[in-house]
């Protein structure tokens, strides 16, 4: 199969030999029968593996151009697993526009325990040299970032971790696989957080990792039998449904987002688009060469949290809620949600601004979504 929508449909499933089933069951087991004693049917127990989790893990892998997918409870779980890669002491060099949930990870629960991280900002590749210290094990970035939208180039990054030994991680979750795939670049490992646009319907938790590295695969697999935070069959098979329509579902988001944000940048009382779509983005021209597309996430900026707020009392069509990615066009305001546990000063430096806006732009027809945008800032007085 070399198509993405091909893979998206088919990979890691085949019709269930016993009943010929198109969709690959949902297997609701906590154990397995054994023939005999060390002979099974390739499963044992299911926090260990399970038939339905095992088919998303192959069907992300092979959409990221990896061979082992690994699948587990949320997002954070996923970067949490990576985290246990390392060893107290070691040092990790991160983009310093992270979603806000793994900044907390790092800073309040692995500082703890003795990892070292350094925020960086990796729109040039200069600045994490400078970071990198004798102790540095892990580069982790994301691109597109939350919520800035700043775009990193990938290549760069995987020579460079690559000439310096250390592992390099991608957070993909803005672009999906099917607008860039890092491990192509070079890049080691891969992220997700499945909640997002891998699902697409607003109705699951998950995260998944995608790497070709036979070491961190091992080391991850025994990290999901030892600790157990894995996907569960039904949210496993609730995902196999979204990625069927991950090709389709991105298509329209980037003709969305690209209206909205060409939108935005022509309205009176924004005083700033963050669309790499946009010529006037500083990571146009790379993002033009390592995405197929400019994805479906918008962030803009209004001023002040009391503009901000009046603006988001008065959106109806977008949904005022955390999370992104879904058929449905969700608003947020980074700094007092998905960034609230990034210290108010360490916000600012990052350019997340109280009068910031993100905006992930849904399926809906897009002339309906900047109706209701507009009527949002006309009635909030901008």
């Amino acid at each position: 199969m070399k198509g993405f929508a091909t893979k998206a449909i088919h990979a890691g499933q085949e019709p269930d030999p016993g009943t010929g089933a198109i969709m690959t069951p949902v297997f609701l087991t906590s154990t397995y029968v054994q023939e005999e004693l060390g002979r099974n049917k390739g499963y044992e127990y299911s926090r260990v593996s399970n038939p339905t989790r095992t088919a998303l893990e192959q069907n992300v892998a092979a959409l990221e151009g990896g061979t082992d997918g690994l699948a587990f409870g949320s997002g954070t779980a996923a970067v949490d697993a990576l985290f246990h890669l390392l060893a107290p002491g070691d040092h990790v060099v991160m983009s310093q526009n992270v979603y806000g949930g793994t900044y907390r990870i790092a800073k309040m629960i692995w500082e703890v325990y003795g990892l070292k991280f350094s925020f960086v900002d990796t729109t040039d590749v200069k600045n994490i040299e400078k970071a990198i210290l004798p102790a540095t094990r892990m580069l982790f970035i994301e691109t597109p970032t939350n919520p800035t939208i700043e775009i990193t180039d990938l290549a760069a990054c995987a020579s460079l971790a690559k000439r310096r030994g250390i592992l390099s991680v991608a957070d993909n979750t803005f672009a999906t696989p099917y607008l860039q795939q890092p491990l192509s670049f070079g890049i080691d490992i891969v992220v997700h957080s499945l909640t997002k646009y891998l699902n697409g319907h607003s109705d699951m938790l998950g995260g998944l990792v995608v790497t070709s590295n036979a070491g961190v695969t091992e080391r991850l697999r025994f990290m999901q039998k030892a600790v157990g935070g894995i996907l569960s069959p039904f949210d496993s098979w609730l995902c196999l449904r979204g990625t069927k329509t991950l090709a389709v579902r991105m298509k329209q988001h980037c003709e969305n987002a690209d209206a909205v944000a060409r939108w935005l940048a022509g309205r009176k009382g924004i005083d700033r688009v963050l669309f790499p779509g946009l010529e006037s983005h500083p990571g146009h021209a790379l993002a033009k060469r390592q995405m197929r597309g400019f994805g479906g996430m918008i962030s803009f900026e209004l001023g002040s949290l009391a503009a901000a707020a009046a603006f988001l009392r008065n959106v109806r069509l977008c949904a005022l809620a955390e999370s992104l990615g879904g058929v449905e066009s969700i608003i947020t305001h980074p700094a007092s949600m998905t960034h609230a546990a990034v210290p108010p000063e360490e916000r600012k430096r990052i350019g997340v601004t109280d009068g910031m806006v993100r905006i992930s732009v849904g399926l809906e027809d897009a002339d309906d979504i900047i109706r209701d945008l507009d009527a949002a800032l006309h009635a909030a007085g901008i």
